[in-house]
């Protein structure tokens, strides 16, 4: 075994103590996910939306990576690790982990309304007038509900080249994220770390599937010391 994929979802990050994207009655820390995660909401309230991405960004300057992202980190000691997260946190760079595909953006990038492809690291506050070069004012570089996912073929060209996959805190319920398992026809084995695990479609055809119904934290390191044989 040479490569390894991993998709990870909230549960990675909520244990280091970013709260979860969906909350229950889908709301988003009190906040319909419409609102501050469309783009309907963006042109009905620009000022709101900002904020919240805001808030994410100052708190997420207060939180560190856990156990589960240093775990990740020990795999790279023997083998090619790929990671494709749904979380829009640095946790996973600041941890050391290598190779980081975001599928639903960057909390930490901002990027210009005008041009999708003028993107700016940002660590600050996004401000009404604060604009690109082209003077368009600049947004959260995240994906937004009915936005097309532009790094799910990179993610799914990686997944198809696994020799197994790690699936981390993620309900596998929300597409195109949940999907990616069906590219993964070389995957001789697939283990799947969730306090919750819900099997979909694609994992219930999976040749040989491993569930470790525990947190991130105690679940992932107890798979990474299985690979390396410790």
């Amino acid at each position: 075994m040479k490569k390894i994929v991993v998709l990870t979802g909230a549960g990675v990050s909520a244990e280091s103590g970013i709260k979860t994207f969906r909350d229950a009655g889908g709301l988003w820390e009190g906040y319909d996910v419409m609102e501050v995660a469309s783009p309907q909401g963006w042109q009905k309230n620009m000022e709101l939306v900002l904020e919240f991405y805001n808030q994410r960004r100052r708190q997420l300057k207060e939180v560190k990576p856990n156990a589960a992202h240093y775990a990740l980190v020990e795999l790279e000691e023997r083998f090619e690790v790929s990671i494709i997260t749904q979380n829009i946190d640095d946790l996973h760079e600041r941890a050391g982990s290598s190779s980081i595909i975001h599928l639903h953006g960057e909390l930490l990038k901002a990027r210009s309304t005008k041009d999708p492809s003028l993107i700016y690291d940002w660590t600050e506050d996004i401000n009404p007038g604060d604009y690109c070069k082209l003077g368009g004012q600049l947004r959260p570089h995240i994906v937004w509900f009915g936005e097309a996912v532009p790094m799910i073929e990179p993610a799914a060209i990686e997944t198809m080249t696994a020799d197994a996959v790690i699936i981390i805190g993620t309900s596998m319920q929300v597409y195109p994220a949940a999907g990616l398992v069906s590219f993964a026809e070389q995957a001789r084995h697939i283990y799947y770390v969730d306090p919750k695990p819900a099997i979909n479609y694609e994992l219930s055809r999976a040749a040989s599937l491993t569930v470790i119904d525990e947190a991130a934290t105690t679940g992932v390191p107890k798979v990474v010391k299985e690979l390396l044989g410790k």
